[in-house]
């Protein structure tokens, strides 16, 4: 009886093994090459990077409106003087006996109007005073103005920012 079983399975294991064994037929769908891959992978990053930037522009422009530093608001301030005074409401009081890191806040600053093509090339000062920024210098527009404030007033540690920036005139 036993004889009769390995005859039986045999056969079976055999059928079983030989549908587990790859073919080398070509088959109708190719796997993407190296190449193929890369292209892939760097059109999914430039998609991934156009959403990031487009909900980066959305943020900042709420901001924008939020803290009333859109080129309406700016040219209204102006108007009225040279000093343009935003506070967080959040950050009010929040850091009551805290450190503060002065440095660590104008390089993150300067690191931010650096980064922005359109404030990178403009001489702007930053100095820090216990969460109390200073922006002072020129820029070519009441909207460069609202944005350099934006930039630091969304910065840690950064609670009111005070703006001397003048606009250039051309």
């Amino acid at each position: 009886m036993p004889m009769k079983k390995i005859l039986f399975i045999f056969p079976l294991l055999s059928l079983a093994f030989i549908g587990c064994t790859k073919k080398d037929t070509p088959t109708t769908q190719t796997e993407p090459t190296l190449a193929q891959k890369a292209e892939m992978a760097v059109k999914d990053a430039a998609d991934k990077t156009k959403e990031m930037a487009s909900d980066a522009r959305d943020a900042v422009s709420a901001k924008l409106t939020e803290w009333k530093l859109t080129p309406a608001d700016i040219k209204a301030d102006l108007e009225k003087g040279a000093r343009i005074v935003r506070t967080k409401a959040a950050a009010t009081g929040a850091k009551a006996g805290a450190m503060y890191d002065n440095a660590k806040v104008v390089t993150a600053i300067n690191a931010k109007l650096v980064a922005d093509s359109k404030l990178s090339a403009l001489k702007i000062n930053v100095d820090a005073d216990k969460g109390v920024v200073t922006l002072k210098g020129t820029v070519k527009s009441p909207e460069l103005v609202g944005r350099a404030i934006a930039l630091a007033l969304d910065t840690d540690d950064v609670s009111q920012v005070v703006s001397l920036l003048k606009v250039e005139m051309m």
